[in-house]
């Protein structure tokens, strides 16, 4: 089997003496592992960075062989944050989610562009907000469309409202700029934080707990940056 496409490498593990295995999600053929040979020469590893996009050769006996990858670079979009720690670990969390909640070898065009998109979205001033909803559309994409306003109840106070969503446990706090027009509100950091709270309480529930998955280490240290 032989094909050639572009990816976002998600992820990449030693491999014998200087090659690795690396997990990418590409656009035509969704997320695809392969052993990238010689993976430790200079030629090659300054840009092996996960989030980097790469153009893909990729070739293997059969379907049930992992095959290996030939790769050149085409936007080395990690190196563009490396000064900007609170989005680097934005980049890792949303890799390893991607990793996580996606199906090897299903193909899903939308989730390749989300990609991309979150490489723009972090150059905008109020990019902390956009990823939010970057997330719940994430969720959209892989069959857990997310209605809040559906979810959630409501107390008045001081002529505001209070949103939250109820379990058996507690009550999560809902932002109002998930519910109301966040145009017209401002939004603290401490909404960002229950915003990513509470995806990640639905996530646990619904995809992560029932699949017997661990939670990523590496989105709860993204999270804690908006503490």
């Amino acid at each position: 089997m032989i094909w050639s496409d572009k990816g976002f490498l998600l992820s990449k593990l030693p491999f014998q003496e200087n090659s690795v295995i690396a997990n990418f999600y590409t656009n035509k053929h969704g997320k695809y592992s392969g052993i990238i040979y010689g993976a430790t020469s200079k030629k090659i590893k300054n840009y092996l960075q996960v989030g980097n996009e790469l153009y893909l050769e990729y070739n293997s006996k059969n379907e049930n062989t992992l095959g290996y990858f030939k790769v050149e670079i085409i936007n080395p979009h990690a190196s563009k944050f490396f000064s900007e720690k609170k989005k680097l670990y934005c980049i890792v969390s949303m890799l390893e989610l991607i990793k996580v909640l996606t199906v090897e070898g299903q193909e899903n065009i939308k989730i390749y562009k989300l990609i991309d998109d979150l490489f723009k979205l972090l150059n905008n001033e109020n990019w902390s907000v956009e990823y939010v909803f970057w997330e719940l559309n994430l969720l959209k994409f892989i069959g857990f469309d997310i209605n809040i306003k559906d979810y959630c109840k409501y107390e008045n106070t001081n002529n505001s409202r209070t949103y939250y969503i109820e379990n058996l446990q507690k009550k999560i706090i809902v932002p109002n700029f998930l519910v109301e027009d966040y145009s017209k509100i401002k939004i603290t950091k401490e909404d960002i934080y229950n915003s990513l709270i509470l995806i990640s309480e639905y996530m646990k529930k619904n995809i992560f707990i029932q699949n017997n998955i661990n939670f990523p280490l590496s989105r709860n240290n993204f999270i804690n940056y908006f503490k």
